[in-house]
């Protein structure tokens, strides 16, 4: 029996088992199973372990897609996270290569899954507050929103999840450095029944301007 002879729900409960490549590699082989990889049924779940996995073209965004994934744990990482008045000419062309990946993934996700309950970003040290914004405003009906070491979300996030997140049961927060007490304080005020974890966020050095020079030359000085 040939793989093109099943029906179509074997042939996605086979295709289930595979990882994106391999869905992607078996797509290529006829039109039939083509047809199969393209099927939203087939895309609930997306996972990626790195943001050049953004580029590929082995997975689908539709309206079926429900939990939302994207753990970068790489040296990379580092790099990102330091502010950008302190990155060398290295660093910077290092982040230039990535800077907008997830923010113009993120903004796809906005536009075509709209019934997203389940997002997770790990390392994505350039998302930033106006893509989550848009991220809860056009997903009403996500439930779970876990961030970490997202170097950039400050409480302006938080903001908009006490404007926007009116289906939001959990918010995970962590080691994300611009996320304040005060901010955390009243989100809590706003929305008391939030399952709301924020480790070490605030207790985190948050990010500062450069000082005008001479500045601390001055503070040194006797008055």
């Amino acid at each position: 029996m040939h793989i093109t002879q099943l029906n179509r729900e074997c042939l996605l409960h086979l295709f289930s088992f595979l990882d994106k490549d391999s869905r992607k590699n078996l797509a290529r082989t006829c039109p039939q199973l083509q047809d199969v990889f393209e099927d939203p049924a087939l895309w609930p779940l997306l996972h990626f372990r790195s943001l050049l996995e953004l580029k590929k073209d082995n997975f689908l965004l539709s309206p079926a897609l429900r939990s939302l994934s994207i753990c970068w744990y790489s040296s990379r990482v580092q790099v990102c996270s330091i502010e950008d008045w302190l990155k060398s000419a290295f660093q910077k062309s290092i982040c230039s290569r990535h800077e907008s990946l997830v923010n113009d993934f993120l903004l796809q996700v906005c536009d075509r899954c709209p019934n997203l309950a389940s997002v997770t970003l790990s390392g994505c040290g350039h998302v930033t507050d106006d893509c989550l914004a848009c991220l809860l405003r056009c997903c009403p009906r996500l439930r779970a929103l876990r961030l970490e070491n997202c170097a950039r979300v400050t409480n302006r996030t938080l903001a908009a999840v006490a404007a926007h997140g009116r289906a939001l049961q959990t918010l995970h927060v962590d080691f994300c450095r611009n996320v304040s007490a005060a901010g955390l304080r009243r989100l809590r005020a706003a929305r008391p029944r939030l399952a709301l974890r924020a480790e070490h966020s605030a207790d985190m050095i948050p990010d500062q301007l450069p000082s005008a020079p001479g500045t601390a030359a001055r503070k040194l000085l006797p008055r």
